[in-house]
């Protein structure tokens, strides 16, 4: 168990590479209550979230969940999440638990200008698990009162799991599929113990970090934050800036008109040792950028990472170097994600 923003969290129980391959083969759990949750209602909260998120939220169906990100009036990214429309005037957003009241304060700060909003931090009310895995679906519907398979992916649900009320969202950070879980707080040590019982193997932030990154997703504090926009860091596809009253319209929109001097990619490691955190990529010569994430892939059984470097070193195959601790070590830039199910030819 270690310290993690301010939460208790277990970085494994029976060890990394155990977690990882339970994830990649059968089912795992997290406890991911840490992850804030901040319910925003009333007549005008769509419009209202519509001014602070990078996607459009008036046309969220009702039922669905979208990922996008947060950023400031200079395009830089204040933290990234997830939205659940759970009505007409109801959603729930889940930012990162460090983020957490980076992003209260953010909403805080325009509410006055939005009539009729509420907004209720909930995450002391409600615990969060993430089942996943290509078992974990079927594991789930053994204890579940709604068909899972006609939920799909990023849409949610209320019903019941285990006899408890449960709103289940079909997404994840594992590259794998799967639901994420709202439970009551009171009852979500029976909701864990049934699909502990079930097969699903407890897993901690070691296999999770691990997971994220070799299906290229990013995390807030290593591959972004504010002095990052989201076009150098690879997530256009979840930005529209051309809405008259989002709040960093004018900044994205530059961006996106000059383009970006410098982009996320992947690399794989070529010679021997792991690119991590800080470490600099270098030409050869000059340094001309940063490892973001590294680990060994216990999946691929390769040593790969993120990091920024200049545009013109971003093209698949391009190789480049990583200083890893004064030792230089040679890396080839992969397409991302480095791993996925399709991709693995299951």
């Amino acid at each position: 168990m270690v310290p993690f923003s301010g939460w208790a969290m277990p970085v494994q129980y029976t060890g990394i590479i155990d977690e990882v391959n339970a994830i990649r083969n059968a089912s795992g759990l997290f406890d991911v209550s840490h992850m804030g949750r901040v319910d925003i209602s009333g007549v005008k909260a769509a419009k209202f979230l519509d001014s602070l998120l990078s996607f459009d939220v008036m046309n969220l169906p009702i039922g669905r969940a979208r990922y996008g990100v947060i950023c400031d009036e200079n395009g830089g990214i204040i933290d990234d999440t997830i939205l659940y429309r759970q009505g007409d005037d109801l959603f729930r957003l889940v930012p990162n638990a460090g983020n957490a009241d980076v992003v209260l304060a953010w909403l805080l700060r325009w509410k006055p200008l939005m009539d009729e909003i509420q907004i209720n931090v909930v995450t002391s009310k409600f615990a969060m698990i993430a089942h996943q895995g290509p078992k974990a679906v079927d594991v789930l519907q053994a204890i579940t009162e709604a068909d899972l398979s006609k939920v799909r992916p990023f849409r949610i649900v209320d019903t019941r799991v285990g006899g408890i009320d449960t709103t289940l969202a079909r997404t994840g950070y594992t590259g794998e599929d799967g639901f994420e879980l709202i439970v009551p707080v009171e009852h979500v040590t029976k909701v864990w113990v049934l699909l502990t019982e079930l097969g699903a193997v407890p897993c901690g932030l070691g296999a999770r970090d691990v997971l994220r990154l070799e299906a290229g997703l990013l995390l807030h504090g290593n591959e972004m934050n504010i002095s990052v926009n989201p076009y150098e860091a690879g997530l256009e596809r979840f930005v529209n800036p051309d809405r008259e009253e989002y709040v960093a319209r004018k900044a994205l929109c530059r961006i996106r008109e000059l383009g970006s001097q410098r982009c996320l990619v992947g690399f794989t490691m070529v010679g021997r040792g792991i690119g991590r955190r800080g470490h600099p990529i270098t030409d050869g010569l000059n340094v001309i950028g940063e490892v973001t994430s590294g680990s060994h892939s216990p999946t691929l059984d390769s040593n790969i990472g993120l990091g920024y470097v200049p545009s013109g070193f971003a093209k698949e195959g391009t190789r480049f170097f990583v200083d890893v601790r004064g030792r230089v070590v040679e890396a080839e830039v992969t397409r991302l994600p480095f791993y996925s199910r399709v991709r693995r030819g299951t």
